[in-house]
């Protein structure tokens, strides 16, 4: 009998432990293209930092606010991604490292094919004024624009802003540089496109978000990133899936108007120039 019981211990030291899984924010859409580069990079962290993590969607499809509401209550989500702001912040655990090395701060503007000219007489904000945006009711981005006078229709989903934008609801819909290219060739056939003269930029970071409970979890991938930041293997990944999308905006070919970003929280790490995207 012992050495069947010291048989079994040792069998049980060997097998192979069973992978945590991690449960992230589903997509609020099929086939939803924001989410690749950002699991590839979360991967990568959880590669980085070690350990034995599977990653696995909520159930259920989850607008962002409904998604950090349950983060914020330690209910059906483990990890998620988002803008950050004041209010985030004070609700949940930022692991603070720009994952999209503040690129979610460059906009350009969807709007129909046939108003292509719409915005190549703006030279400032008051001009942009004009015209109103469409950003999700309960965006940051929403608050950004209006804090900078900028008129904003909200919507209720991502999805209705494309279809509001078709139907003349308002008149473009600021999008990243990391987000516009793929979405403009989504919306191709309700004759949606990116505007070729202008770029909005203001200070912003979207994170990877725990609750705040969850300390261990968030010390690990940060550890994670800061060692892909190191490697250098962050910015390949970051080049591989956004390189594209900054060359073709042109920046240098366009008018930049520069918003102020009232929501930015102080801890914003500014100051570590490697962590942020410089247009040359």
């Amino acid at each position: 009998m012992l050495r069947l019981f010291t048989l079994l211990c040792l069998l049980a030291l060997c097998a192979p432990l069973q992978a945590e899984i991690l449960i992230y924010q589903p997509p609020e859409v099929a086939d939803d293209p924001r989410n690749r580069y950002t699991l590839q990079l979360l991967q990568l962290a959880l590669d980085k930092a070690g350990g034995d993590y599977r990653l696995q969607p909520a159930a259920k499809p989850m607008q962002q606010g409904r998604v950090l509401m349950e983060l914020a209550q330690g209910r059906n989500v483990r990890v998620a991604w988002s803008m950050t702001s004041l209010e985030r912040e004070a609700q949940l655990l930022p692991i603070r490292i720009p994952i999209y090395k503040g690129l979610i701060g460059w906009r350009l503007a969807l709007i129909k094919s046939e108003r292509r000219a719409l915005l190549h007489e703006v030279r400032n904000l008051a001009d942009l004024g004009r015209f109103n945006a469409g950003q999700g009711h309960d965006w940051p981005d929403t608050e950004i624009l209006r804090g900078n006078a900028l008129p904003v229709v909200g919507a209720p989903n991502y999805q209705s802003l494309f279809r509001m934008l078709a139907l003349g609801r308002f008149d473009y819909f600021p999008r990243s540089l990391a987000e516009v290219w793929a979405e403009a060739e989504q919306q191709r056939a309700a004759g949606l496109v990116v505007e070729d003269s202008l770029a909005l930029h203001y200070p912003s970071a979207v994170y990877f978000f725990v609750n705040p409970k969850d300390v261990a979890l968030a010390a690990h991938i940060e550890r994670g990133l800061e060692l892909a930041i190191a490697d250098g293997s962050f910015e390949r990944l970051f080049q591989a899936f956004n390189g594209e999308y900054i060359e073709r905006a042109q920046l240098g070919k366009r008018r930049i108007l520069h918003l102020s970003n009232p929501l930015l929280p102080p801890q914003t790490p500014l100051q570590r120039k490697e962590l942020w995207f410089q247009p040359q």
